[in-house]
């Protein structure tokens, strides 16, 4: 994968446009306060978040974009040196909902355009790529498809752009090999969420897995490194191609993300992480279970 050769801390996407590789997460549990959103976005960017992503599902599009404008108005960033990604999640979703849902986004957001706009099931590709030919998004995206419906996409005959990336569950007890290669094949991008497994808080997962972060082998590395099982985690993606999402409302933590870039994981390292992979799958979204369009029903 092309490295931007002005930062190493970007990949080129297939339409030519670069992403940084560490992206800060904006979702929260709806008890958290959106003020908060806007606090952590903006001290985000300030200790060096450049990739901040969102959806309009979150309800905090009008506080991150908040936190965007006052970071541009003080001088911290211009707007392009920000990558803002927001999606269209409405589940399954009828194509002439695609713009609406992008243009209230932007009004939330009071930007001009986003960098990239995904969506989560394979109806709408045609609507997203009228939205970047409106120039309301510089890049279009995927989420959550696993190989077939990728397939499905690629092969559709008329396919004006190709998506850029798959948003997917990623981390090492998920580690998607098999999809990260399909993707790599294709020139498509692979962004992690949930790369640091899962957050004990949240209710609807279930709490008999394991806690990736307690992981002896992640452990074992972080100690050796003199860092976080989480950075050695996040590291983990970063070395194999996959651009990788960090979520926390914790400044101290936000901050400590940002040494992702100071250490490097051999080979060795790399290879015990590969071997802790189990198919775990933290976020299931069951309740789509029943659809013939749900992903996880096939193996990667």
């Amino acid at each position: 994968m092309a490295m931007d050769p002005q930062n190493q801390k970007k990949v080129k996407l297939n339409d030519g446009r670069f992403m940084p590789v560490l992206g800060f997460g904006t979702f929260a549990s709806p008890e958290v306060p959106k003020s908060e959103a806007l606090e952590v976005t903006k001290f985000a960017i300030e200790v060096g978040f450049r990739h901040i992503d969102c959806a309009h599902l979150y309800q905090n599009e009008e506080q991150v974009g908040q936190a965007i404008r006052s970071k541009i108005e003080d001088g911290t960033v211009k707007r392009e040196d920000i990558f803002y990604t927001s999606k269209v999640w409405s589940t399954f979703l009828r194509p002439e909902l695609v713009q609406p849902a992008l243009e209230k986004s932007l009004k939330d957001l009071q930007l001009e355009y986003v960098d990239l706009y995904i969506i989560h099931q394979p109806v709408a590709l045609v609507a997203l790529e009228k939205c970047k030919d409106k120039g309301l998004t510089k890049s279009i995206g995927v989420s959550n498809f696993n190989h077939k419906q990728l397939e499905k996409i690629l092969n559709k005959p008329g396919l004006k752009y190709k998506p850029v990336c798959n948003q997917v569950e990623c981390h090492p007890y998920l580690n998607q090999s098999k999809l990260l290669e399909f993707c790599k094949s294709h020139d498509i991008v692979l962004v992690a969420y949930g790369a640091l497994g899962s957050q004990r808080s949240l209710q609807w997962l279930d709490p008999n897995l394991p806690f990736l972060l307690e992981d002896p082998v992640l452990s074992a590395i972080a100690q050796k490194h003199k860092q976080t099982p989480a950075l050695v985690a996040l590291r983990y993606q970063i070395q194999r191609g996959v651009v990788v999402l960090a979520k926390s409302y914790n400044k101290k933590r936000i901050k400590e993300n940002m040494q992702v870039f100071d250490f490097e994981l051999t080979p060795e390292d790399m290879e015990a992480i590969d071997g802790i992979n189990r198919n775990i799958r933290y976020y299931e979204y069951l309740m789509w279970a029943d659809h013939p369009e749900y992903p996880f029903s096939e193996e990667y």
